[in-house]
């Protein structure tokens, strides 16, 4: 029973990256879509030079989560300040 929640879990927080990446809009959120873009990226892992394409989307990956939680940062930061001149 615990093994399959963290499944769901699993499988749930995968579903949100692949929304927070903006596929879901720019597919029109069409399943056959991004199932197509993904094999093609899943494709381009499995080639010749697909350490250097991990890599790389390692790194964007990364850099595009230290840069939300830095947002996510100043507007609490923000929002302290803000509720705190009352």
């Amino acid at each position: 029973m615990v093994e399959r929640r963290e499944r769901t879990r699993h499988l749930i927080e995968l579903g949100g990256l692949v929304q927070k990446s903006g596929l879901v809009e720019l597919a029109g959120d069409d399943r056959a879509t991004l199932y197509g873009a993904m094999l093609h990226l899943a494709g381009r892992a499995v080639d010749d030079d697909g350490a250097t394409a991990l890599a790389l989307w390692k790194r964007r990956g990364k850099r595009a989560f230290d840069a939300e939680e830095s947002a996510n940062a100043e507007a609490k930061a923000l929002a302290e300040t803000i509720g705190g001149e009352d």
